[in-house]
């Protein structure tokens, strides 16, 4: 079976590659560059952590990057470069939704689904989780739910969206990807926000990753300004 997905380089859509390799599926890989301050440092990750499955032969996949930079320069978020400050403080606080991008994954998801269908992948995968419902509107269960019905509707059935950590937290989503026979390379992933080389630790972002590895005990194996 095929399915596509969107690797923005973070923790959440490597370990969604992970799985799916590990299930046996043909992982096809879509990156988005759309302006994010933080696109160069998720860029060169996606880009390590394709070149990291790849070397296990076992595993099929591909790995495509979509610029969409000038659709999204006409947008207005902090996120982008175009925007404010990326805030600091806790993921959950009000202040984070300075960095929604209106419409993200309602257009990426779109993207995504017209590849499914063209290449016959049955398929769409979103990493989003239950820490993002909060601050994100295209993350909450309703907005999934409505999309998954859309694409059926829109593909004739022949595309399905599934979100298999929607309800699961950051931690949760960690321990799978340890769990997995080939462990998720978080070595690898890139989650901070800012536009610098090393993880600012201060950003909501960040801090819900060194938050994650703190309930499960482990070490984030990245980083730190």
């Amino acid at each position: 079976m095929k399915v596509v997905i969107g690797l923005s380089g973070g923790m959440d859509s490597t370990t969604l590659l992970g799985d799916f390799l590990e299930q046996g599926f043909e992982v096809h890989c879509c990156s988005f560059l759309y302006g994010s301050k933080h696109s160069s440092y998720e860029m060169q990750a996606a880009s390590e952590i394709i070149e990291f499955y790849h070397k296990k032969n076992s595993f099929n996949l591909t790995h495509c990057v979509i610029d969409l930079r000038q659709a999204f320069s006409l947008f207005k978020s902090n996120l982008l470069k175009t925007g404010g400050k990326i805030p600091e403080g806790h993921y959950q606080e009000d202040s984070m939704k300075q960095t929604v991008v209106p419409g993200r994954n309602l257009i990426l998801g779109s993207i995504m689904a017209g590849i499914a269908e063209s290449i016959g992948a049955e398929f769409i995968a979103l990493g989003v989780h239950a820490g993002d419902h909060h601050i994100y509107p295209d993350c909450r269960p309703q907005f999934i739910e409505s999309f998954r019905e859309t694409v059926n509707l829109s593909s004739e059935g022949k595309v399905l969206v599934t979100s298999p950590y929607l309800y699961l937290t950051k931690a949760n989503i960690l321990s799978k990807g340890y769990s997995l026979k080939v462990p998720v390379p978080y070595h690898l992933t890139r989650t901070c926000y800012k536009d610098q080389d090393l993880a600012c630790g201060k950003c909501g972002s960040c801090r819900e990753r060194l938050e994650a590895f703190e309930t499960i005990k482990k070490v984030d194996p990245i980083k730190y300004e």
